[in-house]
């Protein structure tokens, strides 16, 4: 059989099948256990830290070894690096599920991070491979709706699974899709490798890991040491600091290493496409995060909504994203993305506007179902075009690191809108807690008012808790309170509570709204004219399929 007809035996969209499969698993991964963290705490006597690298631990894999992963990809073949990350995230989640302490659990996650960073990058380089530039909008359609869905539905699905089964299963339930997936892989997904040996820059590798390492643990856990000593003279911001330096350091020794195998080749740059889509997944990521993290919050703690409920009040959103992506797939076929991506990302910020608009402390449960519907349909129209744009007038040979590229920045992006976004809901909350404890303490006889004020004061700064029915303070009344001024306290405080979120998310969502603006202003540059398919084929031939 020959090269070409070889490849063309192949059934592309089998191949999407699978690796829409193991993109759903390590997605979903990255939210899903949120939901599970009471249960997590029980079940293991954690502490509130150790519940943080829970949940840390495999965002700070995944986010810094992306890049790598894809360069990996193109070195051995994106099937092999695929299949090797289903291994080890497959293990990682049988392990996650055994867990008997917290150290145990959090170097579990680490490596289903790893394996999830392995899988991530490789769906990229089968699809410019597979399909050529002009029929990539309903790959990438399905790609990215199926992403959208698995980080939307993380806590819709998780609930249910700790509802029913308990926070272990969340876990178990991987191994066999897990093995399911991996068989999967061997028989449909070919071994596409480029026809030349590539060599893995270990400087680079060196280099981009541990400055991605500084920057993204720095974000993650600047609020919790208030951006300043961790221990002895070492501080956030010199971690952070450090982090930039290196990176500025690798890119560089990439810029030195540009003809001789370098980790990110500088030509997927060079394509203002992907240059300026790079931006707008950035704030995509920055958007959804900087969207969800207030209103799950506001859900559970000032609506009193169960874990499952607030999951399944913002599922109308996934689920209108479900329907308007068929529809921009369709479209993007006639027309440049770049009018899809711009009003879809028009309509998300509409949706999102409303709902800033709606949060009110007495909001009923389905307030922001519009918003939600519209953000869901603005979403639809972006993932399609997005990557397409991105990879368009890409030769396949790029495809692997150009894929690392992109999921690094998403994921960055939500990296910096958990520091960003957490610390200015956090800033504002203390100031609204105490506006609305002095407000509504002035209701309350003189002896408790001081205590009722400053019982609100020592919450803010201890930061955020989220739970069902949450009122936001330890209040610790004195002994010997009447009942019925006990009772006035605890009905004041859950309306202390109420309000003060409200009036702290108003602002506060005011920043992704900014950032989704910003990136549309940068979808009018994007170039125009029809996809290169000449490039396509022109670099097929050059695409060797080994036996499976």
């Amino acid at each position: 059989m020959s090269l070409q007809s070889s490849v063309k035996a192949t059934n592309p969209w089998a191949v999407l099948f699978v690796l829409i499969l193991g993109s759903f698993m390590a997605l979903l991964d990255l939210t899903i256990v949120n939901i599970a963290i009471p249960s997590i705490l029980d079940g293991l006597r954690a502490s509130l830290d150790q519940i943080l690298w829970v949940l840390n631990a495999y965002s700070l894999v995944f986010a810094v070894l992306l890049i790598t992963a894809g360069r990996l990809g193109d070195i051995f073949g994106p099937r092999n690096i695929f299949a090797l990350g289903l291994v080890v995230f497959t293990a990682g989640s049988a392990s996650s599920g055994l867990s008997q302490d917290p150290t145990w659990l959090i170097l579990s996650r680490a490596l289903q991070g790893l394996g999830a960073a392995l899988m991530s990058p490789q769906g990229l380089p089968f699809i410019t491979s597979l399909f050529p530039a002009e029929k990539r909008g309903g790959p990438f359609a399905m790609m990215g709706m199926v992403s959208g869905l698995a980080v939307l539905a993380g806590p819709t699905l998780g609930g249910f699974i700790v509802t029913h089964w308990g926070w272990r299963w969340i876990f178990y339930l991987n191994v066999p899709l897990g093995v399911i997936t991996l068989a999967l892989t061997f028989l449909l997904v070919p071994d596409l490798r480029p026809g030349r040996r590539h060599r893995l820059d270990m400087l680079g590798v060196g280099l981009v890991s541990a400055g991605l390492l500084g920057v993204v643990y720095g974000l993650i856990e600047g609020q919790r040491y208030n951006w300043g000593t961790i221990t002895g003279f070492i501080t956030i911001p010199e971690i952070i600091g450090a982090g930039v330096v290196l990176l500025a350091v690798f890119l560089v020794s990439q810029a030195a290493r540009q003809g001789n195998e370098p980790l990110i080749s500088f030509a997927v740059f060079k394509d203002r496409n992907f240059a300026l889509m790079t931006l707008v997944l950035a704030a995509m990521g920055f958007a959804m995060l900087g969207l969800f993290l207030p209103l799950t919050i506001y859900y559970q703690s000032v609506l009193g909504l169960s874990a499952l409920a607030a999951g399944l009040t913002i599922a109308p959103q996934p689920i209108a994203m479900m329907f308007a992506s068929p529809i921009a797939a369709m479209l993007s076929q006639k027309v440049n993305g770049k009018y899809l991506l711009i009003p879809g990302l028009a309509v998300f910020v509409a949706g999102t506007a409303y709902i800033d608009w709606m949060a009110k402390a007495d909001a009923g449960r389905w307030s922001f179902l519009p918003g939600l519907i519209a953000g869901g349909i603005g979403m639809g129209f972006i993932w399609v075009p997005v990557y397409s744009l991105a990879t368009r007038d890409l030769k396949p040979q790029l495809a692997g690191v150009a894929s690392g590229i992109l999921n690094t920045i998403q994921e960055l992006g939500s990296v910096i809108a958990s520091a960003a976004v957490g610390a200015l809901l956090q800033n504002k909350l203390a100031t609204s807690l105490h506006a609305q404890a002095v407000h509504y303490g002035a209701q309350l006889p003189p002896a408790v008012r001081g205590h009722f004020v400053a019982s609100f004061n020592a919450a803010a700064s201890g930061g955020l808790e989220v739970g069902r029915g949450q009122t936001g303070a330890n209040l610790g009344l004195p002994a010997g309170l009447p009942a019925t001024v006990t009772a006035q306290v605890e009905r004041l405080a859950t309306a202390v509570f109420a309000h003060g979120f409200a009036d702290a998310m108003r602002p506060t969502l005011i920043l992704p709204i900014i950032i989704l603006i910003l990136a549309g202003g940068c979808c009018f540059a994007v170039k125009g004219g029809a996809a290169h398919s000449e490039s396509w084929e022109a670099d097929r031939p050059d695409i060797e399929r080994s036996a499976g």
